[in-house]
């Protein structure tokens, strides 16, 4: 801001001059009093200038709020827009309508694919959109040494763009083991954020006592990883703001709201961290967050500055999350506390989106230098084969709702050359195959839960690598879609009886597209239809985005990476025999 912006924006708020915008009959919600109350509400600039009075001159223009609420935008703290499968502009035309007005999104998704060229692209897609987004830098590419991602960033990578000013630090710390044990690496990361003042987010799914003591003390600010009252206790203990997420498939904002009281709430914020489009369409972004934890039983108002000023101070945002002079103007409006439907949205004092329809005109940025990465080498059926010495196996076993896996135990049946078959367990084959260096790796294991029978599915959004993973109950569907996933250049895909059902391209680092997001949405509905009628893959886990985080070996119990079947508890790889002991 130079100095005379700052001058008329004075001049404004003391009733000298005209504002902008008026936008008058408004119940304005204070989240610092935590109380409504009637005023207009006069923008200059993009800035809220004030609440004037009668003899304040007429604003430019005004917008008649007709006693609607008026809030700060949301702000969602803690996001990877790769997981919506579109393109940052597509996103945005998603969000904003539902009072999204600024995110905090960390693009190690497509880092993990294309490097600093993913960076880079997120950086240059968001900038000429309505929503507001601001970046952390990946902590974690790859997330663990135990899998081959399409790059490697490290402290250097870190220190050439964590100076921007739309970067506020640090992604989350998911190798919490290496920061627990002071590993060297990370604790160079580490100290690049800490070098600029900037934030550093945590991941640390279940860690208590003194190992938690450990990782807050490196200077981890939030945890989205958090799925019980008593983990988000001892967090905030630790002065920890804990992200309360809702994502496509993490439903954690019913579990931890017998958590949050009184003396705490101001420390707790909303996330939804993986969210496909079709969620987004029809169950809204932050908004969803709101709605769950309300018609729970949380106070309205406590739930707004969760939504905003919450999120604004543990990111160091202090030019939003308010509707207080100074602030931005990121305002929405709605008629009821109790049922929250967003219906005008304001960024920068500007009219993006109304009635659920996206006003603004958005400047898609050409994805250069992210698309067609797909570099598999000597793929067949053949490397489906999962060869058994023992018909005692260790599965990795499905959790409802969540992403976590848990280790099962199971005697399966095997072919005259000792090689697994499906029989009328709910057991199938799992398969990563790397896809960014061509070294030809094909993990294998078993999966457990996921209610698979009569084909196969695939995606390459396998969090985090991002290689292509695979689920199915015989070869031949498993091999189709694997292919025609690389025909693609990536994307998702289902097949039966030898034969393609349906197929999405995902153009962008093989994870998003530019295609429009309701289409999009509508989509990946339809292959999740197919997906349940035609393959019976059950109710109780999303069918991508289920599988997608099969491959994640930072969240326990058991993963498969392509270099194969990972514990994550132990940090070590397990084979899929049960009876193994090396």
């Amino acid at each position: 801001m130079d100095k005379n912006t700052l001058k008329h924006l004075i001049e404004v708020s003391a009733g000298r001059q005209g504002a902008d915008l008026c936008i008058k009959n408004c119940r304005v919600i204070d989240v610092f009093n935590r109380e409504v109350f009637d005023s207009d509400v006069y923008i200059t600039d993009g800035l809220i200038a004030g609440f004037g009075n009668d003899d304040f001159p007429k604003a430019k223009e005004t917008f008649d709020a007709q006693g609607k609420y008026l809030s700060p935008g949301f702000i969602d703290s803690h996001v990877h827009i790769e997981s919506s499968h579109l393109s940052p502009a597509e996103f945005s035309r998603e969000v904003v309508p539902h009072g999204t007005t600024t995110v905090v999104a960390d693009p190690h998704e497509i880092c993990n694919v294309c490097g600093l060229d993913g960076f880079d692209y997120m950086m240059k897609a968001s900038e000429n959109i309505a929503l507001e987004v601001f970046l952390q830098f990946p902590s974690c590419v790859p997330c663990t040494p135990f899998e081959n991602a399409g790059a490697v960033l490290g402290a250097k990578e870190i220190s050439s763009r964590i100076g921007n000013d739309r970067v506020l630090g640090l992604g989350e710390l998911m190798n919490f083991v290496g920061v627990c044990n002071a590993d060297d690496e990370i604790m160079d990361k580490v100290l690049e954020a800490k070098r600029v003042d900037k934030v550093i987010d945590g991941h640390s799914p279940g860690l208590m006592g003194s190992d938690l003591d450990a990782y807050a003390s490196s200077g981890v600010v939030n945890d989205h990883e958090c799925s019980t009252p008593e983990e988000l206790r001892e967090k905030l203990k630790r002065g920890i703001y804990v992200l309360m997420r809702q994502g496509t498939t993490c439903h954690d904002v019913i579990n931890l709201l017998p958590g949050v009281n009184e003396k705490n709430y101001r420390f707790c914020l909303f996330c939804t961290d993986d969210r496909q489009a079709e969620s987004l369409e029809k169950e809204g972004s932050i908004d969803n967050n709101f709605r769950i934890a309300v018609s729970a039983g949380l106070d309205p108002l406590m739930a707004i500055c969760m939504s905003t000023v919450n999120a604004a101070e543990c990111f160091g945002l202090r030019d939003r999350g308010a509707v207080a002079p100074g602030r931005r103007a990121d305002l929405i409006l709605f008629d009821d506390l109790n049922d929250l439907k967003v219906k005008d949205v304001f960024i920068g004092g500007r009219l993006v989106a109304k009635d659920g329809e996206y006003l603004a005109r958005d400047i898609k940025a050409k994805p250069e230098n992210v698309s067609g990465k797909m570099n598999v080498r000597d793929f067949s059926a053949d490397r489906l084969k999962l060869k058994l010495s023992s018909d005692k196996v260790r599965t990795i076993k499905t959790v409802p709702f969540a992403v976590i896996t848990q280790t099962g135990h199971a005697t399966v049946k095997r072919d005259d050359e000792g090689c697994f078959i499906r029989d009328e367990k709910d057991i199938v084959k799992l398969a990563v195959i790397e896809r960014h260096k061509g070294t030809g790796n094909v993990g294998l294991a078993l999966l457990e839960g996921f209610g698979l029978k009569g084909g196969a599915i695939a995606t390459s959004v396998a969090h985090d690598s991002h290689n292509i993973i695979a689920a199915g109950d015989n070869d031949r569907d498993m091999a189709e879609v694997v292919r025609r996933l690389i025909e693609m250049g990536g994307g998702m895909a289902i097949a039966k009886d030898g034969k393609i059902l349906d197929s999405l391209e995902h153009e962008i680092a093989g994870l998003m597209t530019d295609k429009p997001g309701d289409l999009v949405a509508r989509r990946i509905g339809e292959l999740e239809d197919i997906a349940r009628k035609e393959l019976k893959i059950g109710d109780d886990v999303s069918p991508f985005m289920t599988l997608s985080f099969m491959a994640l070996p930072v969240i326990p119990e058991l993963k498969l990476t392509d270099m194969g079947l990972f514990d994550v508890n132990g940090f070590r790889y397990v084979s899929v025999e049960e009876n193994y002991t090396g």
